[in-house]
């Protein structure tokens, strides 16, 4: 599915966010304390509006707010009209003083790099000292910063060094513990937490009006709280994977499997959405038999959670757990035949409850 037809807008172009008032009340009283720190580290699970709220905060500053009012005075968090210019070369990717910086295309291949490297970020030190075109501030957004190679992280943390006046760089982050602790220690923290399950409803049932609510809230419970994660799926037929996926490992069914995989290697998003989901439901597993909880999100998964429960060892499903991580991430980089790795590590599971 193509950017344009997505049922929802990117981060940039997205005038809404739900159940983050507490982090946006944050930066708006940074701002109006005349004290704000120069940079901000945005941390929380993937999918959850980090960089929807990074977009938001740019478009703040841009749109004209001080550090004494505000924008114009007083506001509803972080709110700003579409139909403000600000906003609107915000969303078009055109707006002067503002600099994203994100996982780019290799030209050398003409595919996407799998990370942030050093040339991304040469341009920004530059970009943050010239002179704010609309004389306001100079804003940076970097999603996300742990997708930086060392070199590039190196490069960023000269620029967080010695910051130039009225710049203001906003680090969208998934995992802390991936980042520099240098980069860390010179950036405020703002942590984001998963929606409730409020939240999540009110949001599925904008964005997906046409799924029944029971198969919202399923596709919520997978997601863990997580807008992005949720609409990922249902826009790649999560469920319907998922639940397939339950009677498969509930029946253990060798054609049957064999025939899942064929189908799904077929198709890129398919295949990494089941291997993604497979990963997770094992991970849940585990967690569930250790912990004694292993209730069931879709009709059936109690037979798959139940016949895992009889595998004994949690050691072996941890092992088994880690060695399908491996292969999925070696059908994404090297390319191997889709079709084997899901069949193989689908077999290795079997083999290890026969």
């Amino acid at each position: 599915m193509s950017d344009d037809d997505k049922p929802w807008p990117e981060p940039r172009a997205n005038p809404d966010l739900i159940g983050h008032e507490a982090a946006e009340s944050a930066l708006v009283d940074s701002l109006r304390s005349g004290r704000m720190p120069h940079a901000w580290l945005i941390c929380g699970p993937e999918g959850i509006g980090k960089a929807t709220l990074a977009f938001r905060f740019a478009r703040y500053l841009l749109a004209g707010a001080t550090p004494s009012t505000g924008l114009f005075g007083e506001t509803k968090g972080l709110d700003l009209d579409p139909a403000n210019p600000a906003f609107k070369r915000v969303a078009a990717g055109s707006h002067a003083d503002l600099l994203t910086v994100s996982i780019g295309f290799n030209p050398n291949t003409g595919k996407m790099r799998s990370e942030i490297v050093v040339e991304d970020v040469r341009g920004v030190s530059n970009f943050l000292h010239m002179t704010p075109a609309e004389g306001g501030y100079r804003v940076v957004v970097v999603d996300s910063v742990d997708a930086m190679n060392r070199n590039a992280a190196n490069a960023l943390l000269k620029i967080l060094e010695e910051p130039p006046a009225q710049a203001v760089l906003l680090l969208v982050c998934h995992a802390p513990g991936r980042v520099l602790p240098t980069i860390r220690s010179r950036c405020r923290k703002l942590m984001l937490h998963p929606l409730g399950a409020q939240a999540m409803d009110s949001l599925l049932a904008r964005y997906l009006p046409d799924v029944p609510q029971t198969e919202r809230l399923s596709i919520a419970e997978l997601a863990e709280g997580s807008p992005g994660k949720a609409l990922t799926l249902a826009s790649h037929g999560g469920l319907d994977l998922y639940k397939e996926m339950m009677s498969l490992i509930a029946n253990g069914n060798g054609t049957a499997i064999a025939k899942f995989w064929e189908k799904t290697g077929r198709d890129e998003e398919g295949f990494r959405t089941a291997a993604s989901l497979y990963l997770w439901w094992l991970a849940r597993a585990i967690r569930g038999i250790a912990s004694g909880d292993t209730q069931e999100i879709v009709p059936g998964e109690a037979a798959a959670l139940a016949r895992i429960a009889e595998a004994g060892s949690l050691d072996r499903l941890v092992e088994l757990w880690e060695k399908a991580g491996r292969l999925f991430a070696r059908a994404e980089s090297i390319n191997l035949e889709r079709k084997q790795v899901g069949l193989s590590t689908f077999l290795a599971f079997e083999n290890a409850l026969n």
